[in-house]
């Protein structure tokens, strides 16, 4: 067994161990609104999250296209600009990546027709 994989096991060890803690405890493990099976909860809780990751990428879609006219082609540049004028990502956690970038552009150009359509 190498390194890593020891690491691995000895990771998901600590880990079911601290579950299976917590759950003696009472703690409610996941998420308790969401059951198995409730397909209604399920689709009401994407649809929750899609608009609100929709609300993030067009707070950020501004400094993007601010971005683009200073010169910015490239996704991986306008990542940088994002980076050094301090704007967070939509998830609010982590860096501007060429990928950041991308997902906002997607996310915005999806929501656009729906919201057209409305």
């Amino acid at each position: 067994m190498s390194v890593a994989e020891h690491e691995r096991a000895m990771i998901s060890g600590r880990t079911k161990a601290a579950l299976a803690a917590a759950k003696a405890r009472g703690k409610k493990l996941g998420n308790p609104n969401l059951q198995p099976g409730d397909a209604a909860a399920t689709a009401a809780a994407r649809d929750v999250h899609t608009q609100q990751a929709e609300a993030r990428a067009a707070e950020v879609l501004p400094f993007i296209e601010a971005a683009r006219k200073a010169g910015a082609l490239m996704l991986r540049e306008i990542a940088a600009a994002m980076e050094a004028r301090g704007i967070r990502t939509p998830s609010g956690r982590g860096r501007w990546h060429a990928a950041t970038v991308l997902s906002v552009q997607r996310l915005v150009e999806r929501a656009e027709p729906q919201k057209l359509a409305a």
